[in-house]
């Protein structure tokens, strides 16, 4: 028997900052809109005779984009950013639009790079954070790998909550694949035993596009296209169009 889906999307407290961002709630005023909380996308249009068809959340994602009210203040916020597993084409282009979207959106002016995964976190490996800012960020998308590194495990939970707790960090982006994200999970889940106002962002990263309800990971067309060019130089030229994608 299938596990019953829910979307939702947990909260630790109501809402209730102005946004900084300068969007309306007005259609046709052309100025863009903040999304509702009552707005959602459908992950599958197609419906059993036999599923409750009044509950949403089994089938429906929560629209993406900003609120009108927001739960911190954006300058009581430390947002911490971490890259977790294989490296993968565009990470860098996710630590700059979340660097940047933070700071110039939002006013958020602490931002911390936590260095080589989850082992960033913990104190035997003695790593520093890196201080982000637009500027440190601006051209990293034209280079390779991340700037904060990547490693895999270190995935120490109750370590990790530690970490944040000592480290005044309110907000963190976890960039990672499935192990990344069952960790992020885990996190949330020790934060939320200790009663702390910590919120955990995941980011799916694969360039093998397999995370369930992702359209596409980023890097994945990446990563196809450069394959394409190593095949093609290392066959025969009038084996290309036998070959089978």
């Amino acid at each position: 028997m299938n596990k019953k889906l829910d979307f939702r999307i947990k909260t630790i407290g109501e809402c209730k900052v102005e946004s900084p961002m300068p969007f309306s709630n007005i259609q046709g005023d052309n100025i863009a809109n903040f999304v509702r909380d009552n707005q959602y996308v459908l992950h599958s249009v197609i419906r059993g005779d036999n599923q409750n068809k009044d509950d949403l959340y089994e089938y429906a994602l929560e629209m993406a984009g900003p609120r009108e009210k927001i739960f911190f203040n954006p300058g009581h916020v430390h947002a911490g950013i971490v890259t977790c597993g294989g490296l993968c084409p565009g990470l860098n282009n996710v630590i700059r639009a979340i660097v940047r979207t933070l700071w110039l959106r939002y006013n958020v002016k602490r931002i911390s790079g936590i260095q080589y995964g989850y082992k960033g976190f913990l104190p035997e490996y003695n790593l520093p954070t890196k201080e982000l800012d637009p500027e440190i960020v601006d051209d990293i998308h034209n280079m390779g790998g991340s700037v904060l590194g990547s490693a895999r495990g270190g995935s120490d939970v109750v370590r990790i909550v530690d970490a944040l707790e000592q480290l005044n960090m309110n907000m963190l982006f976890t960039i990672g694949g499935d192990g990344t994200q069952r960790c992020a999970l885990e996190i949330t889940e020790e934060v939320k035993k200790r009663g702390l106002k910590i919120t955990v962002i995941g980011i799916p990263k694969t360039i093998d596009n397999d995370l369930s309800f992702i359209d596409k990971s980023f890097g994945f067309e990446t990563a196809v296209f450069k394959a394409e060019h190593v095949l093609y130089r290392k066959f025969p030229s009038h084996w290309k169009e036998k070959m089978v994608y």
